[in-house]
């Protein structure tokens, strides 16, 4: 099952979520979006500027304050700085300044888990981001669980003998991998074992007060906005997972302590951006990883035929 759907499932909740956080002038168009095309979105583009946008599986679409698509940029809701503005002041309840690290790393958290990539002007100190000022654009990723996703990856994910094996998701960004993820941890959870996750950016369980929104299965310990690294470590000593599971590594600090959770015993999850499994492999920080053969399986995943779709695995 791929990641979409209507109201029908509940696959159309994000908007209901994200009313808080969205100016009336937002709100209103994406109200006018058909329950179809809503249940495909993937993600909400906003720019100082620049067309209202939502992005589907089958392309992007701009909005009109009525909701209607329209291919004209004079048609089109076209946000201006305020608004960009005001909708960053909605989204840190009205507390901008408290958002210093969220700024530094150029994204924050909704609760729901919906991810905000942030752009504007980077404030540099000794060469490094400090935090972002005038934000001019932000791209709203939209999360939602579809339980079913991952059932085509439980055999890479169990060995025969039911014990966890350690699995390696691998696509270009919005491929599916996060979804993919919540559920595979959703399904082994279920299957009576013990998971650890260490949720960095709030995006697998959607987490609000510590306490996952998002279903990730009864027997599952969720490490909310802690470093991938650290958690790791940190689930290790005290919660005694059979499974680990993180998104997005990419540090040398990540591969060292995935690297510990397996000489420990515990399998991993995990995914990583790259257009192809060799891409990945040729990664300097990722690397001693693969040349321990770390992961029983890797598996790349793609947008076509639709998003998740497997391509290939070894």
């Amino acid at each position: 099952m791929a990641p979409g759907g209507g109201d029908a499932d509940g696959t159309c909740a994000w908007r209901e979520q994200l009313r808080p956080f969205l100016p009336e002038e937002v709100r209103r168009a994406l109200a006018g979006l058909p329950a179809a095309l809503a249940g495909e979105a993937e993600e909400l583009r906003l720019g100082a500027g620049r067309p209202l946008a939502v992005v589907l599986a089958a392309g992007e679409v701009w909005l009109a304050p009525d909701g209607r698509m329209v291919r004209e940029e004079g048609e089109a809701v076209r946000p201006g700085a305020e608004l960009v503005q005001r909708t960053l002041a909605l989204m840190s309840r009205w507390s901008v300044y408290a958002l210093g690290e969220e700024l530094r790393q150029g994204f924050l958290t909704l609760p729901g888990g919906h991810r905000v990539g942030l752009v504007g002007r980077s404030v540099l100190a000794e060469g490094k981001v400090r935090h972002l000022q005038q934000v001019a654009g932000m791209n709203l990723r939209i999360c939602r669980a579809v339980p079913g996703a991952a059932r085509e990856l439980l055999p890479w994910a169990l060995a025969a003998d039911g014990t966890p094996a350690s699995l390696l998701l691998v696509g270009p960004p919005g491929c599916g991998k996060t979804t993919l993820l919540r559920d595979l941890i959703r399904d082994l959870s279920r299957r009576g074992l013990r998971v650890g996750v260490v949720d960095e950016r709030s995006e697998l369980g959607g987490c609000v007060a510590g306490v996952a929104q998002l279903d990730l299965g009864p027997r599952t310990d969720v490490l909310d906005g802690c470093p991938k690294a650290e958690g790791m470590m940190m689930l290790i000593r005290s919660m005694s997972p059979q499974v680990l599971a993180t998104d997005e590594l990419g540090r040398p600090e990540d591969a060292a302590a995935v690297l510990e959770a397996r000489n420990a015993g515990v399998a991993v999850l995990a995914t990583a951006h790259g257009g192809t499994l060799g891409q990945v492999e040729r990664r300097p920080s990722l690397a001693p990883l693969f040349a321990e053969a770390v992961f029983t399986h890797r598996v790349l995943l793609g947008r076509r035929p639709r998003p998740g779709a497997v391509l290939e695995c070894c």
